[in-house]
């Protein structure tokens, strides 16, 4: 199984959506207007992109990159990963890796010092250390809404 990797269009929103139901299963769906609101937002800005892995056209692994200027380090911007997420029909295939590098090598053209990420989940700290992820590196506080 091959899997090409491309960037997101606005024209796929359902496939995103799609995917997005494996990642947070409790959450309700984003309204259609909303999520149309922004994927074109993201699409329009050339530092923030959503890559799809596909395999013989549907797609089954995705992420999100933000590419944020900085005022620190040579002014060399940063880049934070989100919403990874694999199909499950589709895990264990070296997939999710495989999207995790691609981002990886546009952020490093991109001329990033670092890129960062988090997740909720303990249980997939293993996963992203074998992508190149040092759990050990940094340290991450979450502030929410009150």
């Amino acid at each position: 199984m091959a899997l090409s990797i491309r960037t997101a269009t606005v024209d796929d929103l359902d496939t995103i959506l799609d995917l997005y139901r494996f990642l947070h299963t409790r959450d309700a769906p984003l309204p259609r207007a909303a999520a149309e609101e922004n994927l074109n937002a993201i699409a329009a800005d050339p530092r923030l992109e959503v890559f799809l892995g596909e395999v013989d056209g549907d797609a089954v692994v995705s992420c999100y990159l933000n590419i944020i200027p900085n005022l620190t380090r040579g002014g060399r911007p940063y880049g934070v990963i989100e919403n990874v997420v694999t199909h499950p029909d589709h895990r264990r295939h070296g997939f999710g890796r495989m999207i995790l590098h691609h981002a990886l090598d546009v952020a490093w053209k991109a001329g990033c010092y670092k890129v960062m990420l988090m997740t909720g989940n303990p249980d997939n700290i293993a996963f992203y250390e074998e992508a190149g992820f040092d759990a050990s590196a940094k340290h991450a506080l979450l502030a929410k809404p009150r």
